[in-house]
């Protein structure tokens, strides 16, 4: 990962020791954004690029906590490592509980700092990773038309092309072109191929008997 790409968001109303971080990260490359107040972060639109907060827990207004679910609510991912100056066992337990990736004193060393936001980064770029992924599934998906994507659940339950045609009415010829169509649309080789998309895409098998 290169660090000239990653941001690392600072929210801390401590504005000289956030004068401070932010020195030490622009020195190891890092591009940096600090924000006085969790109200101030709040109006910044989310960034698409590999991204981490470090983020203060006792704060005027919004506390950190605060903010964590204020993101949480508005469905907005970040990695979040919280930086206090009084370990606080139960708010760290709670933070972590609900998705923070780190919990740390303000005079953790600069190695242990820099391992966690590497670890928060490339834990951002897997999860935007999986988001691109599962979007282009959904674009995908919805170019099939309804009867492919029946006959696409039908198929991924194992059952053969007569069998298909049978629960669904249909001819085996029909079963065979909607098939083809929808092997060449979603470009997969093989059944399995197609069994492993329609789980990324969270479609599930018919069974038979039913109606889709």
């Amino acid at each position: 990962m290169r660090k000239e790409q990653s941001l690392i968001f600072i929210v801390d109303d401590n504005a000289a020791f956030s004068k401070s971080l932010s020195r030490l990260l622009l020195s190891m490359g890092f591009v940096v954004e600090a924000f006085r107040s969790a109200e101030d972060f709040l109006l910044r639109k989310p960034y698409k690029g590999p991204c981490c907060l470090l983020l203060d827990v006792c704060m005027p207004g919004l506390t950190g906590p605060d903010l964590q679910k204020k993101l949480a609510e508005r469905n907005i991912p970040i990695q979040i490592i919280f930086l206090t100056a009084h370990g606080d066992v139960s708010t760290g337990v709670s933070a972590m509980k609900k998705g923070a990736e780190d919990f740390l004193l303000k005079s953790v060393e600069e190695d242990q700092l820099l391992e966690a936001i590497e670890k928060a980064l490339n834990k951002d770029v897997e999860f935007k990773k999986q988001l691109a992924e599962q979007k282009s599934i959904k674009d995908i998906i919805s170019s099939l038309s309804l009867r492919e994507h029946e006959v696409l659940r039908w198929i991924i339950t194992g059952l053969l092309n007569k069998q298909i045609a049978y629960e669904m009415v249909i001819t085996e010829r029909t079963v065979k072109f909607h098939r083809r169509h929808i092997m060449q649309k979603l470009k997969v080789n093989s059944v399995a191929e197609l069994i492993l998309f329609a789980q990324k895409a969270g479609i599930s098998p018919l069974q038979e008997g039913s109606k889709a």
